[in-house]
């Protein structure tokens, strides 16, 4: 069945569109205090994949199994830790936000094709 994936595509559409420009979706950039987390929030382009990584973090959460939704969780805490030894490092932001998000795309699409279930 499409209708749930349609639904959830929108969804993640339309929270991508709201996101503020002046705050990263997975922290506040007023308490940001490590190196990356500022990074990330002074830097559009590390702002906006930030952005979407907590989104479609965020849907799968909700959406896979307690095992499958466990795993993801210690797999963002490993990734988060990988992101601050980045500290500032713009090129190693990036490549660590595009690494973990294939990942999450890749999460997203499997569901899709198993139709949610």
């Amino acid at each position: 069945m499409r209708t749930p994936f349609l639904a959830l595509a929108l969804s993640l559409s339309v929270s991508l569109a709201a996101a503020s420009p002046a705050a990263a979706a997975s922290f506040s950039c007023a308490k940001a205090e490590t190196p990356d987390e500022k990074a990330v929030c002074d830097t559009r382009s590390l702002n906006d994949l930030d952005v979407e990584m907590a989104v479609r973090f965020d849907i799968l959460k909700d959406l896979l199994p307690m095992g499958n939704r466990t795993k993801m969780q210690d797999d963002q805490e490993a990734w988060l830790k990988d992101r601050r030894a980045c500290g500032a490092e713009i090129a190693c932001l990036t490549a660590s936000y595009e690494g973990r998000l294939k990942v999450l795309r890749g999460v997203l699409s499997e569901f899709a094709k198993q139709g949610g279930q």
